[in-house]
């Protein structure tokens, strides 16, 4: 099991490990359009089940969720996530922001931030990301970080895009 407990600063952002004091914030996030789209529905939609969301991905194994925070008010506005999927033979990294936290280049910084910290104290060698074909977005921002589409996996009835990054 990953178990990490030290944040990871960038020039705008704090990245800590999720808490279950993270809960209003999750409740928001995993109920946004975005989320809804190209995540799916977590059925998450009281307090009480974004707590034991919070409970359930904090007691899996190999699974962390960093929340991504503005330095200068601590604000959340985005998850990090770093996972070992059953049907991928290395990590896989993932990323979702409140919609008015996009397109100002803050999923990129902690994406980067993440990447740096596992790269160098994990030494990881290849990271994949998996996400549907159509979520342009998300691909550019993969493309910015140095992923290339490598495959395509069927998950859950569902063509998901695997992308790669080959660390040096």
């Amino acid at each position: 099991m990953i178990y990490i407990t030290t944040p990871i600063t960038t020039s705008r952002l704090v990245l800590q490990p999720i808490a279950v004091d993270d809960y209003a914030f999750v409740l928001q996030l995993v109920n946004s359009d975005g989320w809804i789209q190209f995540i799916g529905d977590r059925n998450v939609h009281s307090e009480e089940a974004a707590k034991a969301y919070i409970r359930k991905i904090q007691q899996t194994p190999n699974l962390i969720y960093w929340v991504a925070r503005l330095n200068d008010n601590q604000t959340p506005v985005g998850i990090i996530s770093y996972m070992k999927r059953v049907y991928l033979d290395n990590y896989d990294l993932g990323f979702a922001f409140l919609p008015q936290f996009q397109q100002q280049g803050l999923a990129f910084e902690a994406a980067r931030g993440i990447l740096d910290f596992v790269t160098n104290n994990m030494h990881e060698k290849i990271i994949l990301a998996t996400l549907l074909p159509e979520n342009v977005k998300s691909i550019k921002l993969l493309e910015k970080l140095g992923f290339q589409f490598s495959a395509t996996v069927d998950v859950e009835k569902e063509c998901l895009h695997i992308y790669q990054l080959n660390v040096t």
